[in-house]
């Protein structure tokens, strides 16, 4: 996956530097910032179309004061030895609840949009289409869509001639909802807000699952790490690309909360068992004659009636 790069002059640099984990990269966390900052930037985000740090350079930087880290020298380390020695020492996973930290997710699928969501055990932000229009490229050029070479030019062709016809339709359907929705009393701002929304609203339904998008995550330790064995045992290479971006930025924030996600014994052992099972059902797919389904249109099928109750429940589940 190629990912936008946002370039910054040396003015900015020094004003995001400490607050963001890192300036190149589209997985960072948030760091130095009052927890009333954090949650007003998420919010504003969801709303805005550029990135979370063009959005704190916008609208946020003139309010920040100061740019030491809290809890560095001598009392973090102590703080940072007690975490460790409760969390891995005793396994109380708890602890784990009681500390969290703000990570953004840039220019990612709606597919994985989906997969960080999943688990809610966390405050999520995403980026709303029906405020946001779809139809202005990103850094570098190109609607705003997954791009993998593996996936061929046709591909490509087909995401932008979709992006094309949301692009055209997009100025149609203003000048309808403009036509339909007459301005009477109401201020002229307002008014065209409102015409906009409506319009990018009837047409979000276009957007493919390859739009990228930006998602905002506050969550505790705990929440991160069931994320990330998630992330890290899935068969989508993009959730396992991001958790991996992910990790590396919560090490630099929280790193006693996540430190037993790359231990072999720890997180190895879950990521393991979480693969294996996929495997498993897969297998018992492929036996069924489940995954041949273009080959053998009239083959076996299920139907999935529900997916409560005992384990035969559960199998009819995963195998639909």
């Amino acid at each position: 996956m190629r990912y936008p790069v946002e370039s910054f002059t040396p003015a900015e640099q020094d004003l995001l530097t400490p607050h963001f984990t890192n300036l190149d990269k589209p997985v960072f966390a948030l760091t130095n910032l009052p927890e009333t900052a954090k949650g007003a930037l998420f919010s504003r985000y969801s709303r805005y179309g550029g990135t979370l740090r063009r959005l704190y350079l916008d609208e946020f930087a003139s309010y920040a004061t100061g740019s030491s880290r809290p809890f560095d020298g001598e009392e973090g380390k102590r703080a940072a030895k007690l975490y460790e020695s409760v969390f891995l020492g005793y396994g109380d996973d708890s602890i784990a609840q009681l500390g969290g930290a703000h990570i953004a997710t840039e220019w990612v699928s709606n597919i994985l949009t989906k997969v960080l969501q999943r688990g809610r055990l966390a405050a999520y932000l995403e980026q709303s289409t029906r405020y946001i229009a779809y139809d202005q490229e990103m850094p570098g050029g190109g609607y705003r869509y997954f791009r993998d070479e593996n996936l061929g030019p046709r591909f490509s062709e087909s995401m932008d001639e979709i992006f094309g016809i949301y692009s055209d339709a997009l100025v149609k359907v203003e000048a309808w909802a403009a036509d339909k929705y007459p301005r009477g009393d109401e201020p002229e701002g307002p008014w065209k807000r409102s015409i906009k929304a409506k319009a990018l609203d009837l047409l979000r339904g276009l957007l493919p699952a390859a739009t990228l998008s930006h998602v905002g995550i506050f969550a505790s330790g705990q929440a991160y790490e069931q994320l990330l064995f998630r992330m890290m045992s899935s068969p989508l290479p993009e959730a396992r690309q991001v958790g991996g971006m992910i990790l590396e930025e919560l090490g630099k924030v929280i790193p006693s909360f996540v430190s037993r996600v790359d231990r072999p014994d720890r997180g190895g052992e879950w990521i393991t068992c979480r693969e294996n099972r996929r495997s498993a059902t897969e297998d018992w797919v492929a036996r069924l004659g489940l995954d041949r389904r273009e080959e053998n249109p009239d083959g076996p099928t299920v139907d999935l009636l529900n997916v409560r109750g005992n384990e035969e429940d559960l199998l009819a589940g995963c195998l639909f």
